[in-house]
């Protein structure tokens, strides 16, 4: 007959009925001086935390303060992950000790499950920390590297053996120490500015694009000819485009058929416009 006994645990603190009564909750906590500073003023992910928290077993109180999100991914602290091992029925108990020093400093951590044979074992090495690039890293690295590399080796232990008393959760010392993800920005594309279609009377002079300022110069009677062709042209383009209005309001062409004729005659009159100086 199997000898496990179950995990579950008796809610403790605030007891929230409904989604209102956790959100008015959350709302409240995360502008009081109680909210941790990544929850200020964010009463989404107070709500969060405290739901991630409720399904380990852990109040609402506790959740804010043991549930941290790093790197997009929700975590525990490596405390609350043993308080919340030592409180399982099944645990019989955990020992934590280091062996060793120096280079050799090892961290131990024995979790013992009730009903099975053995202990399980997890050992963190400063030899751990250099391979991982820890060791000597600025912040707690360098400042309290035995107890970092004893949540190392509590933080594998404890997932090992209390699977189903953490749920999936990584210690947040852990998830600290691993790399952030790099998003690569999406190029902007340079927005292209065409002629708009409107009622406003066009200038008098337009100007030459590069490519005809090149081009030998014209008597004043061709550039005349060529500008009243022109403008002649862009007026036929603009008769055109409120046609296109009345037929897509009309629903007699779709809007892809609309766009894309509208396109076209845009960029028929961009080159017009830009093709011959009008002179006086």
């Amino acid at each position: 007959m199997s000898t496990e006994i179950s995990t579950t645990r008796a809610s403790t603190g605030l007891a929230l009925q409904s989604f209102d009564d956790a959100f008015r909750f959350a709302k409240m906590v995360s502008g009081s001086d109680f909210a941790p500073k990544d929850f200020k003023g964010k009463p989404e992910s107070c709500m969060l935390a405290i739901q991630h928290g409720s399904e380990v077993g852990l109040s609402p109180m506790q959740s804010l303060q043991s549930i941290a999100v790093i790197n997009g991914r929700p975590t525990i602290w490596g405390d609350a992950a043993l308080a919340l091992v030592q409180s399982s029925p099944v645990c019989e108990y955990v020992k934590e000790y280091t062996e060793g020093q120096g280079d050799s400093l090892t961290a131990v951590c024995e979790a013992k499950r009730r009903g099975y044979p053995a202990p399980t074992v997890s050992r963190f090495s400063m030899q751990d920390a250099k391979r991982a690039g820890l060791a000597g890293k600025s912040g707690p690295w360098s400042q309290y590297p035995e107890r970092m590399l004893a949540l190392r080796a509590r933080g594998f232990a404890l997932r090992n053996a209390f699977a189903d008393a953490l749920r999936g959760l990584i210690t947040a010392e852990e998830a600290q120490d691993y790399p952030q993800p790099v998003v690569a920005e999406t190029p902007r594309q340079p927005v292209e500015v065409r002629p708009k279609f409107d009622d406003e009377p066009r200038p008098s002079r337009v100007v030459l694009s590069p490519k005809v300022a090149q081009e030998p110069q014209r008597t004043r009677a061709e550039n005349g000819r060529l500008a009243i062709s022109a403008a002649k042209d862009v007026a036929a383009c603009e008769a055109l485009r409120t046609k296109l209005d009345t037929y897509h309001d009309a629903g007699e062409i779709s809007d892809d058929e609309f766009t894309e004729l509208t396109k076209l005659l845009m960029g028929k009159v961009e080159i017009l416009v830009g093709r011959e100086e009008v002179t006086a």
